[in-house]
Formats: C-alpha cells, structure tokens, sequence
C-alpha cells in the first residue's frame, strides 16, 4: 500500500461490503485493516497535502481510522457526501440533454425549441 500511496494528491477510499464477501478469505477485520485501511502511517506515503475522500458509509476502523477520517486537514469525506447528491444530479442533467440535442431547458422545464 506504501507503493500505491506515493506521491498521491488523492487518496480515495472505498467501503468493505462484507455482507457481499460470503466464502472470501478475509481473516478478519482488524487483519483487514492492518494491510489495507488507511491510517496516518500509510498516508505519510503521499505527498504531505494530500486529501483523503470516502463516499460512505464508512466502516471506521475498517477502511480508514476514524481519526484520519475525521482529520480536518486532511479528510474531504463530509464535503463529498454532502455534495454527492448534486453532482450526480448534475451528470444526470448533462448527461441527458445531450441525448435530446437541447443543451438548455425553457421556462416551464421543456426542452428548448
């Protein structure tokens, strides 16, 4: 993980979904954690400013310490989840305007003649 870290402006972290995981080999969570969770230690591998995002849920002390995760000077994580609505309404919008040819609807929400 050391390797993967260095020199990352970003280090984004996704959820274990052990409820999906029936017949993997993970020892346990704690074993989980100690090679793959992200923690001060292994972020130091990164470049010193480097932030540290998460889409949530969160398994604290599974993917990420709770302390890192909560870091303010480092952890985007409220941000994210906070705005993950609107951006991907955003694509959404985009995204489908371009399907219709209108880049812009009118007044009343109709695409635009």
């Amino acid at each position: 993980m050391h390797q993967g870290l260095a020199g990352c402006d970003i280090v984004m972290m996704l959820r274990l979904q052990s409820e999906r995981m029936h017949g993997t080999f993970v020892p346990s969570m704690r074993e989980y954690f100690r090679f793959y969770g992200l923690d001060a230690e292994k972020l130091a591998a990164a470049k010193p400013d480097a932030l540290v995002l998460h889409p949530g849920p969160m398994n604290r002390g599974v993917e990420i310490d709770s302390e890192l995760a909560d870091d303010i000077d480092r952890s985007v994580i409220s941000e994210q989840v906070e705005m993950g609505v609107a951006v991907r309404m955003a694509c959404l919008d985009a995204l489908t305007r371009n399907l219709t040819g209108n880049s812009s609807p009118d007044s009343d929400g109709e695409p635009a003649q």
